[in-house]
């Protein structure tokens, strides 16, 4: 029987990229992962998921990440879920922590993702620390 895996919910209006993150996340991460493509549904998609963790993309029609991370920061339970931002508006030398938000830059670099998601996940981290 095995641990229970983390929850990743990959929110992008572009679906190829949002495949790919997940494949990564899922495969060689993992990580159980649910892909987002429409902005307007993201924080009814989190509130049904639960996720441990929200990748988030800021540049998307009808609503950005920004709104939406405002729309989480408003729920009791997913304001406490960490939010990454992956982005294509900053460069790589850009990717890091900004004002308290975590940013990746798109293209994302795969072994960047696994290693932020490791850091990021809540869940992932007591697990480890059992084992």
């Amino acid at each position: 029987m095995g641990m229970a895996k983390s929850k990743i919910l990959v929110v992008d209006d572009d679906p190829k990229l949002s495949r790919l993150v997940a494949t990564i996340l899922n495969r060689v991460g993992g990580y159980d992962v649910f892909e987002e493509n429409r902005p307007f549904a993201a924080l009814a998609t989190a509130q049904q998921y639960r996720p441990d963790l929200i990748l988030l993309d800021i540049d998307m029609p009808g609503k950005d990440g920004g709104a939406i991370s405002r729309e989480l920061a408003g729920d009791a339970v997913l304001s406490k879920v960490p939010v990454l931002f992956v982005t294509s508006l900053i460069s790589s030398s850009e990717s890091g922590t900004h004002n308290g938000a975590r940013y990746l830059a798109k293209p994302v670099n795969p072994q960047l993702l696994l290693d932020t998601v490791h850091s990021l996940c809540p869940r992932f981290q007591r697990e480890s620390q059992v084992a």
